[in-house]
Formats: C-alpha cells, sequence, structure tokens
C-alpha cells in the first residue's frame, strides 16, 4: 500500500476516529485504525467493539492495499509534522514508512485480518434528518442520564420514531429532558432505540452541524451515516419506562425567567455548596425571584433576579446543578419555569419542542 495525504487532513480524520478507541484494552488490535487505500482515497475505521466509527478522506494512491496502525502514535506523529503532503508506504510485513519534507518515521502494524468486523447498514430500516438537528437533540438531553449501572436503560438516551416524530429522552429519575422533532417515515417503521451514553458523546463530537444523517435501526445495532463518516453502535437491550406518565399534565404558576440572568444567578450562590450540602431556595413573588444556598460550614449566598410573575409568594427547593443543566445546553433567551402545588414536579420549557421535569428537594431531607 501506498499513498500520498495532506497531512491537515490526515490529522482531522484520524482525529475524527480517536476517540472510540479504549485506553487500555487486552486486544492490542483495538488501539489501532484500520487503514484502506483505494482508487477513491482512504477508509480510517476505529473500534472497541461496541461502537465503531468509519470515515473517508480524500488521497492520491499509487498502491491500493490495507493495514492497521497504532492510532494515538500514528496522531502523534502527524500532529508534530509540518503542513504539506505526507508520503506513507506500508510493505508486506504491515510495516510502515512515513515521510514528509526531511521528517522520517517507521510504525509496525498489525495486519487488516486481525482486526474485528464492522456492522454496516443493511438499509431494511431508516430515518433521514439534518445532522445539526440531531446533534442538538442529543445536546438538550443527554446530561440527564443516569449514572446508576444497576438501572442501564436509564444511562442511556431514549430515540422514539413514533407519530411523525423523533421525541428524544434521557432521565435519571430524578430529572427527565425531552425534545421532539417531526421526521417523516411510514408508520411501520415506528419503534424505540436506547443509545449508550459513550455512543451519544461519539456522535455528539464527529456529526456536523450541516448535511443529510441516515440513521439505520436494525436489531441489537444502529448505524447512522453523515457525509464521509459512518458510526455504528451496539444498543442498550431492554424496554424504556413510560416517561409520558412522570410529565404532570397542568400546573399551578407560570414564571418567565431570562434564561442567561437565572444561570448567572445560580453559578454565583453555587460558589457556597458542597457535594453533601447542595440544596437551594428559590422563592418566586411580586415579579422577583429570590435564590438563596445556605451551608453551615461554608456560608451563605444570596442573589434577586427580575422575573414576570404574579402569583402567589412561593418558595422551592431545588438541586442548582439540575436547575443548571439545562440553562447550559439551551438558546433561548427565556424560559417558563412551570410550578405545581406542594412537592409535585416543576417544569422548564421554552418556545421550541423541549420540556424538562425536575423533582423539587423536601426541605429537611
Amino acid at each position: 500500500m501506498k499513498f500520498t495525504i495532506s497531512r491537515t487532513m490526515y490529522l482531522d480524520a484520524l482525529q475524527k476516529v480517536q476517540n472510540v478507541v479504549p485506553a487500555r484494552s487486552t486486544l492490542q488490535i483495538l488501539s489501532n485504525v484500520l487503514v484502506e487505500a483505494d482508487q477513491n482515497g482512504l477508509t480510517l475505521t476505529t473500534t472497541d467493539l461496541d461502537i465503531s466509527v468509519k470515515c473517508k478522506v480524500e488521497a492520491v494512491v499509487e498502491e491500493a492495499g490495507e493495514t492497521t496502525m497504532p492510532i494515538r502514535r500514528l496522531v502523534g506523529i502527524v500532529r508534530e509534522l509540518s503542513d504539506g503532503n505526507i508520503d506513507i508506504d506500508v510493505d508486506e510485513s504491515d510495516v510502515a514508512t512515513v515521510q514528509s519534507g526531511s521528517s522520517f518515521f517507521k510504525i509496525v502494524g498489525m495486519p487488516k485480518r486481525d482486526f474485528p468486523p464492522v456492522p454496516v447498514a443493511d438499509g431494511s430500516v431508516f430515518f433521514r434528518m439534518e445532522s445539526g438537528v440531531f446533534r442538538e437533540m442529543l445536546r438538550k438531553t443527554s446530561y440527564a442520564v443516569s449514572t446508576d449501572e444497576t438501572r442501564r436503560i436509564l444511562t442511556g438516551v431514549l430515540l422514539s420514531f413514533r407519530d411523525g416524530k423523533l421525541t428524544v429522552v434521557s432521565t435519571d429519575g430524578r430529572r427527565l429532558a425531552l425534545v421532539e422533532h417531526e421526521v417523516e417515515f411510514p408508520p411501520e417503521m415506528e419503534r424505540d432505540i436506547v443509545l449508550p451514553p459513550k455512543s451519544v458523546n461519539e456522535l455528539m463530537h464527529v456529526i456536523a452541524d450541516e448535511g443529510d444523517l441516515r440513521i439505520y435501526a436494525q436489531g441489537t445495532q444502529a448505524v447512522f451515516e453523515f457525509g464521509d463518516t459512518v458510526v455504528s453502535t451496539k444498543l442498550i437491550d431492554g424496554t424504556y419506562p413510560n416517561y409520558r406518565q412522570v410529565i404532570p399534565a397542568e400546573y399551578e404558576q407560570r414564571v418567565t425567567i431570562g434564561r442567561e440572568e437565572l444561570l448567572t444567578a445560580l453559578r454565583r450562590v453555587c460558589v457556597v455548596t458542597t457535594d453533601k450540602s447542595n440544596a437551594t431556595k428559590m422563592t418566586f413573588a411580586d415579579n422577583t425571584l429570590t435564590i438563596v444556598t445556605h451551608t453551615p460550614e461554608v456560608g451563605e449566598a444570596r442573589e434577586t433576579i427580575p422575573v414576570k410573575y404574579a402569583g402567589p409568594e412561593t418558595t422551592v427547593t431545588f438541586n442548582p446543578e439540575y436547575v443548571m443543566d439545562p440553562l447550559r445546553n439551551l438558546d433561548t433567551d427565556e424560559i417558563y419555569f412551570d410550578l405545581g402545588k406542594g412537592h409535585a414536579p416543576a417544569m422548564i420549557k421554552c418556545d421550541i419542542p423541549f420540556l424538562y421535569v425536575l423533582m423539587p428537594l423536601r426541605l429537611g431531607a
């Protein structure tokens, strides 16, 4: 195998597929990137057996072939080279020579036959949407997943293709984030799939802002195709809980708040919180929100911001991090804070098909 490639393009492609490579593995081949060269250029593939990333990149191929190379060492070399073209020649023993200007390296690789097979789209069931829209849907929800492996289904993000729309949901049992987007597909294609957290993070990392995205749902796997990149992943097995039943059907009071103002105020009062004491009181009264955090061993903080609210004085206690999470990932200027009776869940909404359900903390708990 012999090819010439732009250093910038090669580095970009390698960095796109690098993240899934495990830091440590009992299988040495999983530390390598599969490099395949033909008349159409290069195809780079990495996998950890659960998730795989494949990326195509332009190159001038003098001699077709394939090999695998240790990706972190290869990225380290390419990153340090000067801009320009890189010439790579791989012999029959999978030893690659890398030349660029006055720089010369040899890298010992492994044969392609040792590389595990990677799932491909079978074309049976697929959904199409804008890649940037899908990435934003993951960003607006994925922070609410559970970290408790005893309920593995909740560590993933639900993609529910039903009623002519995609609903993306995550919950850890204490809060729930949901966002929807219309997607065209026939009723017989309706289904739910649950993406593992690593796959969600990888998709948010590699999906482009613009372009066409195809999502293939096939048994225990899902395949995502966009541009010159393909991500395939195992799915979390199991039935996702009925999330609709925890969404309040109505609310008592609605408060309109500037998103950035609320986020800034919460960040300030959190300076005096600790891991063991992070309850924050939010009191709504007369177009004013007062936020108070009191930690006996640290101190107290208080912030007051203007809001649109004309109801009775109401005090609710929340984990401030849980309130800030959606605020960090929304882009709207204002949010609606919907309050229920007593210890009923609160909701954060905005002028897009998004909602966030949050359970208040019980005083003295």
